[in-house]
C-alpha cells in the first residue's frame, strides 16, 4: 500500500452521530457541547477542544477515584470537534439510555457517556470481600448515550445467572448481586481459585454483560438501534 493509500484507508469516517465507532476499539464522539470520559482515554481531537478534571472532594471523590482506574478521575471535555477515544485495545460498545434505563457499571470499564446521563458511585455492601466485580460501581441512568469497554466481544446474559466476578462488566439496575461461595468448585481447583467467589444475580427479568475475559483488577486497573459491533447504538430497554 502507498503513502496516499495508506492515509486515505485509514483516515476518519464521516459521523454526525454523537457516539460513533472507529474501529472496535475506537471511539468518536463529535463533540459540540460537553461529554465525561475516563481520564487518560484521550488519543487525539479535531477543532476545539478543553479538558477538565472532574472530582469531588472527600469521601465522594475517594470513592470515584477508586473506580475510575489509574488516573483517578473523569475528565469533562467541551467544545466543537471531533472526540478519539480508546482504553488499552479493547473492545468499544455503545448503549443508548432512555430516561428510565440505568446500568452498574463496572468503573474500569466505564470510558465515555454524555452529560444527559446521570452518574453516581455505590457501595456494593453485598459484595464486599469479592476483590473484583467491583466493590464500588458506577450507575448511570439516562436519558443518553453511553461508551463501555471489553475485552472481546461481550456476552449478554438474561437473570437469574451466576457470573465470575473478573469477567463482569456491567449489569440492569433492576437485579443487584451477591456474592456466593461455591466450596466444590474450591475444593476441586485450590484455594486460590477465583473461581470459588462467584456473583449471583437472583432476580428476573434483568441482564449481565460479561467478556470472555478474566481481569485481576477491574475496578483499580486503570432508542432502537443496531449492535454494537456494527458501530450503532443498543437500546438498554431491548436487553430487559
Amino acid at each position: 500500500m502507498d503513502f496516499d493509500d495508506f492515509v486515505r484507508s485509514h483516515g476518519p469516517d464521516e459521523t454526525t452521530k454523537t457516539f460513533d465507532r472507529e474501529s472496535s476499539k475506537l471511539l468518536d464522539v463529535a463533540l459540540d457541547g460537553a461529554v465525561m470520559a475516563k481520564a487518560g482515554s484521550m488519543i487525539g481531537y479535531t477543532g476545539e477542544v478543553a479538558f477538565e478534571r472532574k472530582s469531588s472532594g472527600g469521601l465522594k471523590g475517594m470513592l470515584k477515584k477508586r473506580v475510575t482506574g489509574e488516573g483517578g478521575v473523569m475528565m469533562r471535555a467541551s467544545g466543537v470537534g471531533h472526540l478519539y477515544l480508546a482504553d488499552a485495545g479493547k473492545e468499544v460498545q455503545i448503549l443508548e439510555l432512555d430516561a428510565d434505563d440505568e446500568v452498574s457499571v463496572n468503573g474500569n470499564d466505564v470510558l465515555a457517556f454524555e452529560e444527559s446521563v446521570n452518574w453516581d458511585i455505590k457501595m456494593m455492601s453485598s459484595i464486599a470481600g469479592v476483590s473484583s466485580g467491583g466493590m464500588f460501581n458506577v450507575y448511570l441512568q439516562g436519558p443518553g448515550h453511553i461508551a463501555i469497554t471489553t475485552h472481546g466481544e461481550p456476552l449478554v446474559l438474561p437473570t437469574p445467572v451466576r457470573t465470575d466476578p473478573n469477567a463482569t462488566v456491567a449489569w440492569s439496575a433492576n437485579v443487584s448481586p451477591n456474592a456466593k461461595r461455591d466450596l466444590n468448585i474450591k475444593s476441586f481447583i485450590g484455594r486460590s481459585s477465583g473461581e470459588s467467589f462467584q456473583l449471583e444475580f437472583a432476580g428476573q427479568d434483568g441482564f449481565v454483560i460479561v467478556q470472555p475475559y478474566e481481569e485481576a483488577n477491574p475496578d483499580g486497573g486503570g432508542s432502537g438501534g443496531e449492535s454494537a459491533t456494527t458501530g450503532e447504538g443498543i437500546n438498554v430497554s431491548d436487553f430487559l
